[in-house]
């Protein structure tokens, strides 16, 4: 539940701080709102391209990881 809570004040902070900036920038109330509306889901859409590159990051760091020693050559 607080999980929950903290998820949906955080959003509305979010939307608040966008709309306020986007009017301060722009002192056009519509202009503010559609950005305000538009920003985090473009935001959401960065976050999960961000997230699959850093899982993509992390795999091939256990893959390494988890490899064994490459054996070394015998003296010739």
């Amino acid at each position: 539940m607080r999980f929950a809570l903290k998820t949906l004040t955080y959003g509305c902070m979010h939307l608040t701080v966008a709309v306020t900036v986007a009017y301060a920038l722009t002192r056009d109330w519509r202009v503010a709102l559609a950005v305000g509306l538009i920003e985090p889901i473009v935001q959401t859409a960065a976050f999960a391209i961000h997230e699959r590159a850093w899982g993509r990051v992390e795999r091939r760091q256990a893959l390494v990881s988890s490899e064994p020693p490459a054996a070394a050559s015998a003296p010739a």
